[in-house]
């Protein structure tokens, strides 16, 4: 079963990183995707490491900007050398690693960002048992756990250009949900 995940990313796609560890929380799994500011007593590598290392999954974030970056590959390297699932999440116009080129990436343009992210929370979800959503109420800023919405719906929504509706259960509000990355809108 995954439970935590390694993003790992240049500090360029720190932003787009967030944006794929905030998702994932949402559908309650932890995330190592801002390792570089925990810890300071400990060196980055030994952080990078020990994220790789206690994680079942590694998704590798591939920008134009970054797929050459030493640091993504090396950590892709590591990933690999202990036989950690490896999902890529890849720039359309960027080509994988070598140590990941047989892998089926998740291809992404800028503007279909979040597309992406709903096709990797969907490959987890294949892979694993998700069962929680956790949702924060714009209206009142409450969080929230809820059971997550199947993956039937979260397709009917989708094939609809509908969102996922949901109440906070302290202040009542209709949360609207995008069924992609179960963000509330």
């Amino acid at each position: 079963m995954i439970s935590r995940i390694y993003i790992s990313h240049s500090e360029h796609d720190a932003g787009l990183a967030l944006e794929i560890s905030q998702a994932l929380w949402r559908v309650g799994l932890e995330s190592y995707a801002a390792m570089y500011n925990l810890a300071p007593g400990i060196s980055r590598t030994e952080r990078v490491s020990f994220g790789i290392r206690n994680s079942e999954c590694l998704v590798a974030l591939l920008t134009l900007e970054n797929a050459m970056s030493p640091t993504v590959n090396q950590e892709i390297g590591l990933a690999r050398g202990i036989d950690l699932l490896t999902i890529p999440v890849l720039e359309k116009g960027t080509e994988l690693p070598f140590l990941i080129e047989h892998l089926k990436p998740i291809s992404f343009s800028s503007n279909e960002f979040k597309d992406a992210i709903g096709t990797l929370i969907k490959t987890i979800r294949d892979l694993s048992r998700l069962e929680w959503l956790k949702v924060a109420c714009p209206k009142c800023g409450e969080e929230m756990t809820q059971y997550l919405t199947t993956q039937d719906e979260v397709d009917n929504a989708l094939a609809k250009g509908s969102c996922l509706e949901t109440i906070c259960t302290y202040c009542q509000n209709k949360i609207s949900l995008d069924p992609r990355t179960f963000e509330p809108l």
